[in-house]
C-alpha cells in the first residue's frame, strides 16, 4: 500500500510539504494544511461511482463517503481491493453518507422565493449520528487507525462530539471530548455520554474548548479529528461530490451551508478547486455562507464592517493580524457569540483562511439571519416531512434573503446543505406553542 498524498501548507509564501504518517495539522509557519494527491484521477471515474450504487454486500459502495474513495484515496489503497479497503477503511457499516442527496421541498422553496425544480435542500442529519460530521469524521479516523491511534481528542458544540465518539466506539479507541459547560444541547450530550466519550466540561464557549482540547491533545498524544485535521476535510468534500452526482455532474449556481467553524466551506471550496482543476467540471459554482447574527465573525469581517476593510484571501496572504484585532475588540468589549442555533454558536472559526480561499475561487457571499428567521426556516423543513436543527434553519432562511437582494435569481439552481438533523426538541416546542411565529402550529385543547 504506497501513499499517494502529502500535506502541504496552503500559505503560497511557504508551501512546505509533510508526509502523512504522523498528527501535524498545522505547518510551522502556523498555517493550515491541504491534502494533496499526486494523481490527476479521470473523469470516467464518473460510471465507476454511478456502478457502485449498486453496492450488493460491499459497505465501501453502499457509503456516500467512500463511494468517492478514489477522490480521498490518501492511503494509495487499491480501491476496487474489498480486502484491502476493509483493513484500511474506518465505516458504520456504509452508513455515512448513504441517505445523503438533494431533496426537492416545494414549501421551502415558496419560503425561499425559489423556483420549485430549481432548489434543493441536502440532509446530512440522516448520517448515522445526526450531522455533516459523518463524513468527515470517517476520514480522520481512518487517518488515526493508519497511525495507530488509541485516542481521539474533540472540542465540539455537540454534533463533533457525538460522531467522534460513535466512531471511536466502533473502532474500540478512547474518546475524549472538550465541550463549553451548560452551552450543549442535551441530545447531543447524551450521544457523547451513550457512545462512550470522556466528556470534559469547560467553561466558557465553544472557542475556550477548542483551545483547551489542542492544548491538552499536544500534551497527552491524543489525535484531533476538529476541523483544523486537513482529513476531516476531505470527508467533508464528499458532501459536494454527492450533489454533483445528482445533478449529473452538472455543477449549481450555488451551494448554501450555515457558517460555524467553516470547516465545510473549506471542504466545500477545496471540491470544487479540484474539480475545476481536474476538468471534471467546467463552471464554478458560488458558495453562500450564512452566520447567526449572534455569531457572525466571518459576516462582520468579509463584508467590511470591521475597520470598513474587507477581509479577503488575497492571493493566500489575508491579513490574519485585521482577525486578531478584531477578537481582540470582541474581548475588550466582552462580546461572546450568543445564538439559540449552538452548532454555529462560534466566535473564532478555525478555518477562516481556508474559507476566505473558497469564498475567493467561488465568487461566494457571507449573509446573516437572526435566531427567528433560522426558527422560521427550520421550521419550514419540518412542514416538509425533513428534519433539521436550528443551524441548518440558516440555509432557507439564508437564500431567502439573498433573493431579496437581488443576489441569487428565481431560476438560479440553489442546492442548500441542511447539516444536522433536531437533537435539542424544545427549540421546535417552543417555536410551535408561539402563535405569533410565522408557521406556528399552537396545540389546542379538546
Amino acid at each position: 500500500m504506497a501513499q499517494s498524498a502529502v500535506k502541504k501548507c496552503i500559505n503560497p509564501d511557504c508551501g512546505k510539504t509533510y508526509g502523512i504518517a504522523n498528527d501535524t495539522y498545522r505547518c510551522t509557519c502556523g498555517s493550515l494544511l491541504d491534502i494533496k494527491y499526486d494523481k490527476k484521477p479521470s473523469r470516467d471515474l464518473v460510471n465507476v461511482f454511478y456502478q457502485r450504487r449498486n453496492h450488493g454486500t460491499n459497505i465501501y459502495n453502499e457509503s456516500g463517503v467512500w463511494r468517492f474513495r478514489d477522490l480521498i484515496n490518501f492511503a494509495g489503497m487499491d480501491t476496487e481491493d474489498f480486502d484491502e479497503c476493509a483493513r484500511v477503511i474506518v465505516s458504520l457499516d456504509g452508513a455515512e453518507g448513504r441517505l445523503s442527496k438533494p431533496y426537492k421541498m416545494s414549501k421551502a422553496a415558496d419560503y425561499a422565493d425559489m423556483g420549485h425544480d430549481n432548489f434543493f435542500l441536502q440532509p446530512e442529519g440522516y448520517n448515522p449520528s445526526g450531522s455533516f460530521k459523518d463524513n468527515g469524521m470517517s476520514t480522520a479516523v481512518t487517518h488515526a487507525k493508519m497511525l495507530g491511534v488509541k485516542k481521539i481528542i474533540c472540542a465540539s458544540t455537540g454534533n463533533t462530539s457525538a460522531s467522534a465518539a460513535m466512531y471511536a466506539a466502533n473502532e474500540n479507541m478512547e474518546c475524549d471530548v472538550y465541550i463549553p459547560k451548560g452551552e450543549i444541547a442535551p441530545g447531543k450530550l447524551g450521544q457523547a455520554f451513550q457512545f462512550g466519550a470522556q466528556v470534559i466540561q469547560v467553561p466558557g464557549n465553544f472557542d475556550d474548548a477548542l483551545a483547551t482540547s489542542l492544548k491538552n491533545a499536544a500534551a497527552t498524544g491524543g489525535y484531533t479529528v476538529n476541523s483544523v485535521n486537513p482529513f476531516r476535510i476531505e470527508g467533508q468534500k464528499t458532501i459536494v461530490y454527492r450533489v454533483m452526482e445528482h445533478l449529473d455532474w452538472n455543477p449549481p449556481d450555488w451551494i448554501v451551508y450555515p457558517g460555524g467553524a467553516l470547516g465545510n466551506t473549506s471542504s466545500c471550496g477545496k471540491a470544487l478547486m479540484e474539480l475545476y482543476e481536474w476538468g471534471w467540471i467546467k463552471k464554478v459554482p458560488r458558495i453562500a455562507v450564512v452566520n447567526a447574527e449572534g455569531a457572525n465573525t466571518l459576516y462582520e469581517l468579509y463584508n467590511g464592517k470591521f475597520e470598513d476593510k474587507k477581509l479577503a484571501w488575497n492571493g493566500g496572504r489575508p491579513d490574519l493580524a485585521m482577525v486578531d484585532r478584531y477578537y481582540a475588540y470582541q474581548d475588550k468589549k466582552g462580546i461572546r457569540p450568543k445564538t439559540h442555533a449552538t452548532a454555529i454558536q462560534i466566535g473564532r472559526p478555525a478555518n477562516i483562511a481556508k474559507a476566505l480561499r473558497a469564498l475567493d475561487f467561488t465568487k461566494g457571499v457571507v449573509v446573516q439571519v437572526s435566531d427567528k428567521e433560522m426558527s422560521d426556516g427550520m421550521s419550514i423543513v419540518g412542514l416538509n416531512g425533513f428534519d433539521c436543527e436550528m443551524a441548518s434553519g440558516a440555509v432557507p432562511a439564508g437564500v431567502r434573503k439573498l433573493r431579496k437582494e437581488g443576489v441569487v435569481k428565481k431560476d438560479d439552481v440553489v442546492v442548500g446543505i441542511l447539516t444536522g438533523r433536531q437533537k435539542d426538541p424544545s427549540l421546535a416546542v417552543n417555536y410551535h406553542t408561539d402563535a405569533t411565529n410565522m408557521f406556528a402550529r399552537p396545540p389546542t385543547s379538546h
